[in-house]
Formats: structure tokens, C-alpha cells, sequence
């Protein structure tokens, strides 16, 4: 689950930095910033989802802030 969780984590900072990357490059004259920004999104919401089922199957336990 940890890895999982990593990977998504380089994914969702890998399409910010694209989309930065599109942003200073094209001059807002492209949609890739968006398009890079959503995909941003869309890797956020899948971790989520990821999240609330690893806890909903047990694969991860709640420990609460200590």
C-alpha cells in the first residue's frame, strides 16, 4: 500500500511540473497546462478513492494523531 501511494505522490508533483513546464513554455497559447492539470485532478481523486478503500478492506489501520 505504501508503494502504491509513493507512486501516485510522483505522479500527481510529475503532472504539476508538466504543467508548469506548459505554462512558462507555450505562453497560455495551448491547452496542455490544463490538460496536465487535469490529469493533476484526476490522480488526486484516484488516491482518495485508493485511500478510503484500503481502509474500508483493511489493508491500512487508523492510528489517530498521537
Amino acid at each position: 500500500m505504501k508503494i502504491l501511494v509513493a507512486i501516485a505522490f510522483i505522479l500527481i508533483l510529475g503532472s504539476l511540473a508538466s504543467a508548469l513546464f506548459y505554462l512558462m513554455r507555450d505562453k497560455g497559447k495551448s491547452n496542455r497546462t490544463v490538460q496536465a492539470l487535469a490529469w493533476r485532478v484526476g490522480f488526486s481523486i484516484t488516491l482518495f478513492v485508493l485511500v478510503l478503500l484500503a481502509w474500508r478492506f483493511g489493508y491500512i489501520q487508523p492510528t489517530g494523531i498521537r
